[in-house]
């Protein structure tokens, strides 16, 4: 069996640097080659430019087309009456006709017959993972109530509190105060402090929700309940599923061929508070609710972000999540990876995860955290390493190709991350301004121009869904807000580049440097109530 940790910091030398510092050399050379090629051969820097222009332009045209697909996927999955279709799972064929069923649903249950292992819906037990540091209760609160709010039976679900001991005494009552409140809806209700200063641990949720799922796993063997049996959903703080998460993700479980080598994947949404937030946050969450809805019609492409599920079972045979990195999320799906031998995969759900749009106390202050969010995010670079070590300089079994394919995935995604937006923009400017008699470098922007106009076309039906995915507006706000929901787009490159490109590079260029990110940056969360008024508390206490 491979060994799936991350090596300690001291460690990471030879190739492991070599491949920490690839993401950041690829970025540095690609965004630099236009001006590299034009000092060369303008020939060689208008065909670059051109080609990667109209790979980026296909691209932005299926990105629109599966916008549209995963919206209407999304609205479909979320009018299913999923208990129904338990209930059909359960007996292992069709119970009523007066239920309204997909067509992939008779498909299932026979699929299901043939499995290894059948579970039954009424064998499921859900256990939710609520990873907390300072956040007030009024971001607390409702992330309780949407689990019991659900359609499924709380009853049948374990709630853990898994809270920071450096967060301090004010932190640690309100949990109990919580927990005290709301026990009696759920099967069983804990609260899990993860104690400050473990040695080789970074700050971050990874060591809090792994010291959550150990105490978990003490509980379960007491009560002689089979892990196998337990599905886990771990949940930041903001985090409210959509009614019918629980139920569809019991469905899925049942159903999917073996669902012990295999994560599920729940549609985050960042929508909590999408009026409130300033305008540049708005562009970036519903740029971020447009990417993961595309990206539950490319399932292949699914790895774990935020809000996820795994069985228990699993949880336990990886020993849960890496303490390592801050990034525990995105990584857990190659720990999964290499734990089963390229035996795992994600399951996307069409269900959302209710978020929080980026939001703290001042305008100066948002639009740090939300810088810090990205950087936190964008340090996925660091997976880059991890995946070429594992998969090839290690006595790991999974397929020799498959590896290669996800790295080349994962590579160009980050390289693409933090360059994309750059060369869309900038690098058809180049060519003339360094060759500017060349008939050729002068017509480059003309060209690059007519093209971006045809992909505005694209773009408009990707405005279109984002706007369909708005919650209601709050009746404290006028109609002309709507409009600016609208008009805001027009600041699309510049969070593209200010957050996206500019975040990307800062992580990209730490790991180049081995100046490693060990420490979670909890972002700060505000709550505006209905009144307009705004209340917050500094989300990381060592600050």
């Amino acid at each position: 069996m491979t060994d799936i940790e991350i090596p300690l910091e001291a460690d990471r030398k030879g190739h492991y640097r070599f491949f920490e510092i690839l993401p950041g050399a690829l970025s540095y050379l690609l965004v630099f080659m236009p001006l590299i090629l034009s000092l060369i051969s303008v020939t060689a820097a208008v065909l670059f430019i051109l080609a990667y222009l109209l790979v980026y332009f296909v691209r932005s045209l299926a990105f629109s087309a599966r916008a549209l697909s995963g919206y209407r996927t999304m609205k479909q999955h979320m009018k299913l009456d999923w208990n129904g279709l338990l209930q059909d799972v359960e007996a292992g064929e069709i119970t009523t006709t007066v239920l309204d069923r997909p067509a992939w649903h008779a498909t299932n249950l026979a699929r299901a017959k043939g499995h290894a292992r059948i579970f039954k819906p009424s064998e499921i037990v859900h256990a939710v993972i609520i990873a907390t540091v300072n956040e007030t209760r009024e971001v607390l609160e409702p992330t309780i109530q949407s689990v019991i709010g659900a359609d499924y039976d709380a009853k049948r679900t374990i709630l853990v509190f898994a809270y920071e001991g450096r967060a301090g005494q004010v932190a640690e009552d309100r949990v109990h105060e919580l927990l005290e409140q709301y026990k009696g809806q759920f099967r069983h209700a804990m609260a899990v402090k993860h104690p400050a200063d473990i040695p080789n641990e970074v700050i971050g949720k990874g060591g809090n929700v792994t010291c959550a799922g150990r105490e978990l796993q003490k509980y379960l063997a007491e009560q002689g309940i089979d892990p196998a049996q337990v599905i886990v959903t771990t949940l930041d703080a903001d985090n409210r599923p959509d009614k019918a998460y629980f139920s569809a993700l019991t469905y899925l479980y049942c159903i999917v061929p073996d669902p012990l080598r295999a994560s599920f994947q729940p549609l985050p949404m960042f929508t909590n508070n999408i009026w409130d937030a300033p305008t540049l946050m708005r562009v970036i969450a519903t740029g971020n609710n447009l990417f993961y809805i595309v990206l539950t019609q490319r399932p292949h492409l699914e790895r774990n972000f935020s809000a996820h599920a795994q069985s228990m079972q699993s949880l336990i045979e990886m020993d849960f999540w890496s303490v390592r990195t801050i990034v525990e999320d995105g990584h857990h799906f190659w720990r999964s990876y290499f734990r089963y031998d390229g035996d795992y995969r994600v399951y996307p759900i069409s269900i959302p995860i209710y978020q929080d749009a980026v939001l703290a106390d001042g305008y100066i202050r948002t639009l740090k955290a939300q810088f810090v969010q990205l950087r936190r995010w964008t340090y996925g670079a660091s997976d880059v390493a991890y995946i070429a070590s594992k998969g090839f300089y290690s006595n790991s079994r999974a397929p020799r190709l498959d590896v290669i394919a996800k790295f080349l995935r994962t590579l160009e995604g980050h390289v693409t991350w933090a360059t994309g937006t750059l060369l869309i923009y900038f690098a058809a400017f180049i060519p003339p301004f360094i060759n500017p008699q060349s008939f050729a470098a002068n017509e480059l922007p003309l060209i690059v121009s007519r093209v971006q106009r045809v992909g505005i076309i694209g773009l408009v039906a990707s405005l279109y869904v984002c706007l369909l995915t708005l919650p209601p507006r709050p009746a404290r706000y006028r109609r002309h807000r709507s409009v600016l929901m609208l008009v805001q787009w027009v600041f699309l490159p510049v969070t593209s580049i200010v957050y996206g490109s500019s975040a990307a590079f800062y992580s990209q260029t730490r790991l180049m440097l081995g100046k490693y990110m060990s420490k979670f940056d909890v972002t700060e969360k505000a709550v505006v109530d209905v009144a307009g008024n705004l209340s917050s508390s500094e989300a990381d206490p060592t600050k």
